[in-house]
């Protein structure tokens, strides 16, 4: 079963910086696109960042010039920088990767289970 784990969330200060990582694992063909959303309480889960199989990227405007996203394909990992973080930042970070199971396609998206960002003064 594909899996997807996240780590580096935390608990920081405005202005601060963390990173948070996805590692997809499991038996696919191969990983298509990945990306990061959030979801703070109350609110609906957005788009924070996604970023192609090549490289093409789309970032949210609410965390452009301070969030930046990557992946290492040979690790199967995305990635997600985040700088100059705001108590609005606070909430659920979740991993989505939309992958090919098989050669012939068979594309299924997956999720993590999500890790904890938040911005505290």
């Amino acid at each position: 079963q594909v899996q997807l784990v996240e780590s580096g969330g935390g608990l920081v200060q405005p202005g601060g910086s963390l990173r948070l990582s996805c590692v997809a694992s499991g038996p696919f063909f191969s990983i298509d696109g990945m990306g990061w959303y959030r979801q703070a309480p109350g609110k609906e889960r957005e788009l924070v960042a996604t970023i192609t199989s090549v490289g093409h990227t789309n970032v949210a405007d609410s965390v452009k010039g301070r969030f930046t996203i990557s992946r290492d394909n040979t690790k199967n990992t995305v990635y997600l920088e985040m700088n100059s973080l705001k108590p609005e930042d606070t909430a659920v970070y979740y991993c989505n990767a939309v992958v090919s199971l098989s050669r012939r396609g068979n594309v299924r998206e997956y999720w993590g289970q999500g890790t904890q960002v938040t911005v505290y003064s």
